[in-house]
């Protein structure tokens, strides 16, 4: 096995979540080989910028069907989550399809979209991830497209109505949040992923 992958999707996080795992004290590689990615113990798939786009790159390098049959657990970053489900408005876009649900564009009367800043989870379930971080919790949020909430939601969050902050099915896991940015709840979540999931 070779440890911790980011999978690099082109988006433009890659450094940043890098840093953040390195600050962690561990050893990351960012790779878009088929054979590193499918033998690492973890993997991340980070992602900044439209679902459309970043599916295109991702099939362009070949790493769809990789991407769909990791067996390893997988988090999923901001776009990177999006990505891990069926389908997104943004583009509407065909995704990875491993978490049964949809990405749809946020609406807001009140609020200024996108949806830019510091906000709150509240857990729906126990899952390891969320190990040590408490409801009320504030992570670091940039998105204008957001899940719906369901039985696939490990937390949610509110902004003018409420969306999946973080999603899970089998081994796969996404957060709407960026935990490079959300300072030390953020080191703690990564931190869970690596250690603990």
């Amino acid at each position: 096995m070779s440890g911790l992958v980011i999978v690099h999707t082109g988006c433009a996080n890659i450094s940043s979540l890098k840093f953040a795992v390195e600050r962690l004290g561990y050893d990351v590689t960012v790779s878009e080989d088929i054979d590193i990615i499918k033998n690492a113990d973890k993997v991340f798939v980070p992602g900044v910028g439209a679902a459309a786009a970043a599916m295109a790159q991702i099939a362009d390098k070949g790493l769809t069907e990789c991407l769909q049959t990791l067996t390893q657990p997988v988090l999923g970053i901001c776009l990177g989550m999006q990505l891990l489900t069926k389908r997104s408005e943004e583009g509407n876009a065909d995704c990875l399809g491993v978490i049964d649900t949809q990405v749809k564009r946020m609406t807001s009367e009140e609020l200024r979209l996108p949806h830019m800043g510091w906000n709150q989870i509240s857990k729906t379930k126990e899952h390891p991830l969320f190990d040590g971080i408490e409801n009320g919790t504030y992570f670091y949020f940039v998105h204008g497209f957001a899940v719906e909430t369901g039985d696939h939601s490990l937390a949610v969050c509110d902004y003018t109505q409420p969306f999946s902050a973080s999603i899970c099915n089998s081994n796969y896991m996404g957060v709407q949040f960026h935990p490079e940015r959300s300072g030390s709840a953020g080191s703690q979540l990564l931190r869970n992923f690596i250690e603990k999931v």
